[in-house]
């Protein structure tokens, strides 16, 4: 027998022939044990040997499955000795490819069995990926370990990563069988959702069960060295499904606290809409004890709509449900409903303080998708319930809200008819409630019905150029049924008694043309009428001895005509300076338009009724005044109205020197002047000329500031009570003309990041709840639900952010606005209104961040609504303090709890209790 070399670096054994079969056979049955006898049974494309520590580059290989072959002689077969060889067929010992691949070099060991790849070794085989510094395959056991290796200095690197499907586990060791699938993992790392889970030993029982010993879990990003952790010896980890512990110790900053449970449970479904129980806040109150607040259970209903019941429960006796649920259909609709309700019970029966009142608030808001269908729509915004709910919901701190004095509300459909010509409906339902006076006014419902535009004149080529060419007629329907009521009689049998129901139809006759060549005139003759479902019959009576109005029911309807003209043009003039100077020229534009409008008297729909007793005196009605599109007018209008529009632009010379061309700013956005002019006045009960109204508004500082104004310029005098008389202010010894209001407000929103100019984020809880969308009146939350941050929300964390923070300006922005309001109707001659509103926030240090919003009131000399906020990120947790030091809602709270969802329950937080809610 001799050796010799092949060009595949593999020992190939050749044998001389042999004298007897039984000798060879015996000789290759000895090869065969000690390993070389399935030298070719596998198809190894590709190995290399080297010298460890040696730098060669490995190309990937792969391991083949066969089995092994007998080696039978055709004289063996034909042999009385030996009739059946009793070597038995190797097993097959993998039952698939294996690919692998290493840096330095893979070497396999034929004697052992073994594969060992060294420095980024990878191994892949079915679903199961590893990479580490080394990797040992025993392909006869069906196992392979992986493991770090070390570097120059002598630390360990190149950590193993084991990933199954998708289980991901980084330990500092693994063995792991590919028959079994059991595998034994030394300090194993693993992300399972918002969980980080580290153990010392890992014990892979099969694909979907794990016991863990020495672990600890956490939402900590840093696992080796995390702010917190929860510390347990016993774990069995179902992925995806659940995680059971046995004795588990919350460890804070490596110190273990007496927070500890007996045995815990954590559900890591991968399912985004799961079933639960939502764990309540406890909190205490001087005026309601001790309560459970925001507790309730989530119903995942299916994957369009869901629903969230929780609710507060106080010792006194108070308590509140709320009823929560989203809904979405894709490329359809989405939305979402809540309905709050709170008893309230404050002080004990018997007591004379003692007060029980019932409050609750329905918000709903839904949008369709303009694709489902693009000839119909529907929408909803409600915002409706009891006026005080936000002033002395125990639940709610929706300070905007509670600052605001008004609810809406509006639902509304609307169809296009795409007949000829075409037609548009919509039908609507709004609500209007004011939380002072709690009166409500609704329009239940209000339908508009309209016909697109004939052009009757128009020929066969569609030119609408001319007068009798643009003649065009439109037919207009405007259905309403409008309800006026209180919070107390809301949707009671009195609220829908004295319900006012209307129809108004409306047929214009218009045209517009060319006058002149350069001015655009436009005339129009109007037809109405109006239907209404009641009337009023006023009468004096004797037995009340004042007049009263007597409703009719019945149908009844007036019929009106009017006629108006305008006619307008455009002026452009340009003042140039020169092209070397700052301001280069300015450009005025001016739109000035002269309309006129004649209504005839329809006094054939007035009756008279006496004042007193004896009959004497005697005055004019309509029986239409209370119906919701009025009365037809008794006298006639004949008025001619002025409107002048202006704008000013500005070309100046841009400070960047490579720019060419000069830089345009405007100066005013608009400037408006407008007055009328009634030409049957008699100067005693209708005087001639009607109040001048001036407008306008402009941005200053590179846009970011908006400003308006307006003012109303009389130009007639006033008596001693306050009456505008027929005499001009200056020829009663005054100006040209009395300003009897003024008004100007400033609005200005910046930020340190230069791209935007402004923060980005909007209130937008608050503004849905009728307060603003900024957080001039501090931002809303809901008591022990701290959930969110106060501020924008990012939670950006990490060396990056420090260091973009040190070296960048200090993040902040903020919003102003100003408001000024002048009277002067009465001679007052007084500053009836004038305060201003700022809030900004600003981030301290990368993980401190503080708000504020205040105000002052320059009339009444006091503070407007206050409110201090701060926030503290400590990584994986979030502390916050907001602060309201004085007025009608002084309160503060404070909070720190864990950041993720998982774990939101985990947190302490205290409020204080306002009592003037």
């Amino acid at each position: 027998m001799t050796l010799q070399k092949t060009s595949h670096n593999f020992t190939k054994i050749a044998f001389k022939p042999l004298q007897t079969n039984l000798f060879n056979i015996v000789l290759l049955s000895f090869f065969i044990t000690m390993g070389y006898g399935n030298l070719y049974s596998q198809d190894i494309s590709k190995k290399t040997t080297a010298i460890p520590n040696k730098k060669e580059a490995v190309t990937s290989s792969s391991i083949v499955n066969a089995e092994r072959k007998e080696t039978v002689d055709t004289k063996t077969q034909a042999d009385t000795i030996i009739k059946k060889d009793s070597i038995r067929p190797a097993k097959v010992f993998l039952d698939g490819k294996v690919k692998y691949k290493a840096e330095q070099y893979a070497r396999i060991d034929q004697k052992k069995k073994l594969i060992t790849l060294y420095d980024k070794a990878e191994l892949y085989y079915q679903d199961i990926e590893l990479k580490a510094g080394i990797i040992v395959m025993d392909y006869e056991k069906n196992e392979v370990y992986a493991g770090r290796i070390k570097d120059s200095t002598g630390k360990y690197t190149q950590y193993p990563n084991f990933k199954q499907g998708e289980n991901v586990v980084e330990p500092d060791s693994i063995r792991f069988n590919f028959k079994t699938k059991k595998a034994l993992i030394w300090n194993s790392r693993s992300d399972q959702g918002e969980f980080k889970i580290k153990a010392e030993i890992t014990k892979k029982e099969n694909d979907s069960v794990y016991f863990l010993k020495g672990a600890r879990f956490t939402t900590s990003k840093n696992i080796d060295n995390p702010e917190y952790y929860f510390q347990t010896d016993k774990v069995k980890f179902i992925p995806g499904k659940k995680v059971v512990t046995g004795l588990t110790n919350m460890v804070i900053a490596n110190v273990p606290t007496p927070i500890a449970l007996p045995f815990a449970y954590f559900p890591m479904s991968k399912e985004t809409n799961i079933s639960g129980l939502i764990l309540p806040s406890y909190n205490d109150s001087n005026l309601r004890g001790f309560s459970l607040q925001n507790g309730g259970y989530y119903f995942a209903l299916n994957d369009h709509y869901d629903l969230t019941v929780s609710g507060d429960y106080y010792t006194n006796g108070s308590y509140g449900m709320r009823f929560e649920s989203s809904y979405a259909k894709r490329y359809s609709y989405r939305g979402n409903l809540n309905f709050r309700f709170e008893n309230l019970i404050t002080s004990e029966r018997g007591y004379p303080d003692y007060l029980k009142q019932k409050i609750y608030n329905l918000q709903w808001s839904h949008s369709r998708d303009s694709k489902a269908n693009p000839n119909s729509s529907f929408s909803a915004s409600v915002n409706l319930g009891s006026s005080k709910y936000f002033k002395q919901s125990i639940n709610q701190a929706n300070i905007g809200s509670n600052l605001n004095n008004t609810l809406n509300s509006s639902i509304s459909y609307s169809k296009t008819f795409n007949s000829v010509p075409q037609v548009r409906m919509s039908l609507s339902a709004t609500h209007s409630q004011n939380t002072q006076t709690e009166v409500i006014n609704m329009t239940l419902p209000t339908l508009q019905l309209s016909v697109d535009r004939i052009y009757p004149f128009v020929g066969k080529d569609g030119v609408k150029k001319g007068f009798i060419k643009n003649l065009n007629l439109q037919y207009n329907l405007s259905g309403r049924n409008t309800i006026t009521t209180t919070d107390s009689l809301f949707f009671k049998p009195q609220m829908f008694r004295d319900a006012q129901l209307g129809v108004q139809h409306s047929i214009p006759l218009s045209t517009n043309f060319k006058l002149f060549k350069y001015f655009s005139a436009s005339s129009s003759l109007n037809y109405e009428e109006v239907w209404y479902a009641k009337t009023i019959e006023r009468n004096y009576d004797a037995d009340q001895s004042k007049v009263v109005d007597k409703t009719v029911n019945g149908f009844d309807a007036y019929r009106t005509y009017s006629f108006s003209s305008s006619v307008g043009t455009t002026i452009y003039g340009t003042f140039n300076f020169g092209e070397g100077k700052k301001i280069q020229s300015i450009r005025h534009v001016m739109r000035p338009s002269v309309s006129y409008g004649y209504t005839p008297s329809f006094e054939k729909y007035y009756d008279t009724y006496a004042l007193d007793a004896s009959g004497t005196t005697i005055k004019q009605y309509s029986r239409f005044e209370k119906g919701i599109f009025g009365a037809p007018g008794l006298n006639n209008s004949n008025t001619l109205g002025f409107d002048l529009s202006n704008t000013f632009e500005a070309k100046v010379t841009d400070k960047d020197s490579t720019k060419v061309e000069a830089k345009k700013i405007m100066l005013l956005n608009n400037f408006n002047l407008s007055s009328s002019y009634n030409l049957d006045a008699d100067g005693v009960t209708a005087l001639a000329w009607s109040p001048i109204r001036v407008s306008g508004g402009t941005q200053l500082l590179d846009n970011k500031m908006n400003v308006n104004f307006g003012a109303t310029l009389d130009p007639y005098a006033i008596d001693n009570s306050g009456k505008r008389i027929n005499l001009f202010n200056i020829d009663n010894g005054g100006s040209l003309f009395r300003m009897t209001s003024a008004n100007m407000t400033l609005n200005y929103s910046l930020s340190s990041s230069e791209k935007d100019g402004a923060k980005e984020d909007k209130n937008v809880q608050g503004q849905r709840n009728g307060g603003r969308e900024d957080d001039l009146f501090g931002k809303n939350t809901v008591v022990n639900d701290n959930t969110k941050s106060q501020f924008d929300g990012s939670e950006e964390e990490g060396e990056d952010k420090i260091a973009a923070f040190f070296n960048s300006k200090l993040p902040w922005d903020m919003t102003f606005a100003y408001s000024l309001t002048y009277g002067n109707n009465n001679r007052e001659n007084k500053i009836i209104g004038n305060s201003i509103m700022i809030s900004a926030n600003a981030d301290l240090t990368p993980k401190w961040k503080a708000g504020i919003s205040t105000g002052y009131d320059f009339v009444q000399n006091g503070v407007t609504f206050t409110q201090l906020r701060f926030e503290r990120d400590l990584l994986s947790w979030r502390m916050d303090f907001n602060w309201t030091p004085f007025g009608t809602n002084a309160n503060w709270g404070f909070f720190i709890g864990i950041k993720s969802g998982v774990l939101s329950d985990i947190k302490w937080e205290k409020r204080s209790t306002n009592t003037t809610r």
